[in-house]
């Protein structure tokens, strides 16, 4: 009899043709993707308005106008003016007044506005695609009670932020269970996926990530808008959010979902088949050695050999091309799912964002093969009593890998977000990082000891399972032996089914209740066989464990991660508030110092508030509030302010501000000439004995 390879079907011949061009669209995609992305820094922060916060002016100004440090996406409601009984004076038109690098919008005013105090309440969605929000006030003639209540919800808070957070994570476990299990089964154990409970994983996490993807999608218009749930499906806002950076990577994602269950189609599907039952290469070759009696039909059953090892080694390099546009396809569309979040998120904007998306997407990739791969493992060690010991072998080479990787472009992505040792420590970012990186060093621990259970494994076949050795024969004993085992083997499979099966029926037929009884049996019969197999190694056993106190430590690590894709970074907080006893200044965003003083004599307590705008080389404006222990303004008998720039031997620069309103002090035309560490000193008089000087260094230019 001659042994013929098969033809490959129809279906498999489809499927291996896609994949070169799925990874040539795929690569378009990313690439148009990356031609979109448009450099900014990260989280945008308000550094001007006009007029400025707690500002008193002597006639209502016909627009209010807001400056910010990065691109941001605005609409006629971003900008509300609220009078001192909460109405609305602002003729809700949004005014786009950027040019060049300067970032400014504004809103009209109603005509006529009386004099007390407004509220200015803005909202607008940063570059980096997180919401942000502020208020402050101005006055016009004098300040006044005001009645305006801003609401304690706003954009990015509440239950509608808690949901969305929910689906961020949903979505990044997701794609590290989906990119890592696969990357697991094709580097390290490619039977596995012929394997039901690795199929399962594959797929659940597929689901997870395409529902908590469309989860985002809708939810986007609430979160960064009324923060109401009944939005997510107003069909106006969910058009608005698609024609932002955000809903476009949200819906790229989506499109490349599809392309991932094309992957899965074929991963399980073709690729699968060559290795369910433990097929393959060995088994071929089995049956080419297994003829009839030799000295009978030696010729033929030569022919016969040689035909059968032709068709192994064409069905070998079949599996070997299937498996290069797997590797190929599924890394395209593994590194895509990634893009969509490094083209919209912090990598895309603040320094060096060319640089930044590509090893975030990186990044990405090797937390998806290290926590993905590892909860693959979990599975196939709980579930799978035969995996081989040198797919733990290969997992553990690949997760070291992984974590060189993971090391290297974490600690660039740091540098990137955090720019300082005080944000490390003195911001929300950069002390979640620390607690991140806290899980990594244990996360690393732990999984020393896996690699230490790994290496301690014996030399069994399969972990779990009895070493087995083939001794030598011929090839007439090795025939025979073969097919007598088989025979035995399947005698015996055929008798115990066939009994098992009269039985079924007979049951059946006499009582229902009693077939349903013995069938739950054998099933808890058959959990029970592969519970004792899983366990009969103590290896495999203390490996499972540990691999398990990494799974749990990646759960956390994982929810560490999503918050701080939403934490404002360590570099935009510092540089909007200030760090130390420095005020660090840049082009149009002004200075803003407090300083607490004490005179030492009856009501010598309280602060003065220093704002020098634009904070540059040049003529800048100076305002002075001086404000009591409670908040009030602070009426002193007198105030002076000088600049001193030590470093160059200039000044001190006396300056003498006028007063402005009960508290106020202002001067224009402060000329500062040099740029460097400038110290202001500000010297405060609260009674004809009563006075003091405070300083503090401010950085110009």
């Amino acid at each position: 009899m001659t042994a013929t390879a098969p033809a490959p079907s129809a279906a498999r011949v489809r499927a291996t043709a896609l994949l070169p061009r799925l990874t040539l669209v795929l690569a378009a995609l990313l690439a148009a993707l990356f031609t979109a992305a448009a450099p900014a820094t990260a989280h945008a922060a308000l550094t001007a308005s006009d007029p400025k916060d707690g500002a008193v002016v002597a006639t209502a100004p016909a627009q209010v106008t807001l400056s910010f440090s990065e691109g941001v996406a605005m609409n006629g409601d971003s900008i509300r003016v609220l009078d001192p009984q909460g109405k609305r004076v602002d003729t809700g038109e949004l005014r786009d007044l950027c040019s060049g690098n300067t970032i400014r919008y504004g809103t009209a005013l109603r005509p006529g506005l009386p004099d007390g105090t407004y509220t200015v309440a803005w909202q607008a969605i940063s570059a980096d695609s997180h919401p942000v929000a502020g208020a402050f006030t101005f006055s016009v003639g004098a300040p006044s009670e005001t009645a305006v209540s801003l609401p304690e919800q706003t954009a990015g808070d509440g239950p509608v932020a808690l949901a969305y957070d929910i689906a961020r994570y949903a979505a990044y476990a997701g794609f590290a269970v989906l990119a890592g299990a696969a990357a697991f089964i094709l580097l390290c154990w490619r039977r596995g996926a012929a394997e039901r409970p690795m199929q399962k994983l594959v797929v659940r996490a597929w689901v997870t990530l395409t529902v908590a993807t469309l989860a985002m999608l809708l939810l986007r218009n609430p979160y960064t808008g009324s923060g109401n749930f009944s939005d997510a499906f107003d069909l106006a806002g969910l058009r608005t959010v698609l024609e932002t950076k955000s809903g476009a990577s949200l819906v790229s994602r989506l499109l490349l979902l599809g392309a991932a269950a094309l992957f899965i189609t074929v991963l399980f599907g073709s690729y699968a088949r060559r290795h369910r039952g433990g097929g393959g290469t060995e088994a071929a070759e089995d049956s080419a050695g297994a003829g009839g009696p030799a000295d009978a039909k030696d010729s033929a059953d030569a022919k016969d050999s040689a035909d059968a090892l032709d068709a192994t080694r064409d069905d070998a390099r079949e599996e070997s091309d299937l498996l290069f546009g797997l590797a190929i396809g599924g890394t395209v569309v593994a590194a895509g799912i990634a893009a969509t979040w490094a083209l919209s998120e912090h990598a895309s904007t603040g320094v060096q964002p060319g640089l930044a998306m590509p090893v975030d997407i990186l990044h990405l990739l090797a937390v998806a093969t290290w926590l993905g791969g590892l909860t693959a493992l979990l599975v196939a060690l709980h579930k799978v009593p035969g995996l081989e010991r040198e797919a733990i072998r290969r997992f553990s080479t690949v997760a070291f890998v992984s974590v060189i990787t993971l090391a290297a472009t974490g600690v660039y992505q740091s540098w990137r977000q955090v720019g300082s040792w005080s944000a490390l420590t003195g911001t929300d970012y950069g002390r979640l990082l620390l607690v991140k990186l806290g899980l990594v060093a244990v996360l690393v621990a732990i999984a020393s000891v896996s690699r230490k259970w790994t290496a301690r494994l014996g030399g069994a076949a399969a972990v779990g399972e009895p070493v087995t050795t083939k001794a030598p024969a011929t090839a007439k004993t090795s025939a025979t032996s073969t097919a007598t085992a088989t025979s035995t083997a399947t005698t015996t499979t055929t008798t115990a089914a066939g009994a098992a099966s009269a039985v079924s029926r007979e049951t059946s037929t006499a009582d229902p209740e009693r077939a349903a009884q013995l069938a739950r049996q054998g099933v808890a019969r058959r959990s029970a066989r592969e519970k004792q197999a899983r366990d009969a190694d103590p290896q495999r056993v203390g490996l499972r464990r540990s691999v398990l106190a990494e799974t749990a430590v990646a759960v956390v690590l994982l929810a560490v991660t999503t918050i701080l894709t939403s934490t404002e970074p360590g570099r935009a907080a510092e540089l909007e508030t200030g760090s130390g006893s420095r005020s660090a200044a840049v082009p149009d965003r002004a200075v803003k110092i407090t300083l607490p003083f004490d005179t030492g004599g009856q009501n010598g307590k309280g602060s003065v508030k220093v704002q020098l705008d634009p904070g540059r080389v040049g003529a800048n404006t100076l305002h002075v509030w001086a404000e009591t222990p409670d908040g009030k303004p602070f009426e002193l008998p007198e105030i002076k302010v000088s600049f001193t720039l030590e470093a160059k031997d200039i000044g001190p620069l006396p300056v003498l501000p006028e007063l402005a309103a009960p508290g106020h002090w202002s001067a224009s035309g402060v000329q500062l000439p040099l740029t460097g560490d400038w110290r202001i000193d500000v010297t405060v008089r609260t009674s004809d004995t009563d006075q003091t000087t405070v300083q503090k260094n401010v950085k110009i230019g």
